[in-house]
């Protein structure tokens, strides 16, 4: 292809670039370093092996480990246990209701006890002492001490909205102890709207009691 004739390059004519330049495949130079592996095609291939990745650890704690509540509570709690957790016993579920029917008993038989038409047992609502005005409670303990004998009638005219008061305390507490005998949550709620409907008729009949023509409203 290129003879002397055509410049003496060989293979590769006169402007043609030097071939690269391959290490020696002959034994290393006394005191050198030993020569590295060929995989064949002049190819030096480095005996070090590749470091190896550090191991990422688990995330979570192990299985049956207690970790720490993430509600904020106080200890420690071990989710194979909290879903064995047995479910409270049925006394245990209608103790909240029967013990505030207790206390409420306990304070209606002290009104019905101690006759609040009698002065000095009970002190005296702090706006009619000072202003003579009813509030939407004056009356209440009256109205209780005669609801308690069977009086409805003077009940009501002491207050009829302890009355109302007392019919609404009868309904949630049945419901709240049928629910509780089933397990299950009371939850009562209400729009917005009668929120204000109760609040307006509240007012309203604080007003009309402490009128001329709404004195049978008044204690």
């Amino acid at each position: 292809v290129g003879g002397p004739g055509a410049g003496g390059g060989g293979l590769h004519g006169p402007g043609a670039p030097p071939p690269p330049h391959l290490p020696p495949r002959g034994p290393p130079p006394p005191g050198g370093p030993p020569p590295l592996p060929s995989n064949g095609e002049n190819h030096r291939v480095d005996p070090t092996p590749a470091p190896t990745p550090p191991a990422v650890p688990p995330v979570g704690p192990p299985p049956g480990h207690p970790v720490t509540d993430p509600a904020g509570g106080a200890g420690t709690r071990d989710p194979m246990t909290q879903a064995q957790a047995p479910a409270p016993s049925p006394a245990r579920r209608v103790a909240a209701p029967l013990a505030v029917l207790a206390g409420v008993a306990a304070a209606f038989a002290y009104v019905g006890t101690v006759d609040p038409n009698e002065p000095g047992h009970y002190p005296v609502c702090p706006l009619l002492r000072f202003t003579g005005i009813y509030c939407p409670g004056c009356g209440g303990l009256r109205s209780a001490h005669a609801f308690i004998h069977g009086d409805i009638g003077t009940a009501l005219g002491a207050n009829a909205v302890a009355v109302v008061g007392y019919a609404v305390f009868a309904v949630v507490w049945v419901m709240w102890l049928i629910r509780a005998v089933q397990g299950r949550p009371l939850r009562i709620g209400l729009p917005t709207g009668w929120w204000w409907v109760m609040g307006g008729a509240l007012v309203i009949f604080s007003v009309v009691r402490n009128l001329p023509f709404g004195s049978a409203l008044a204690p």
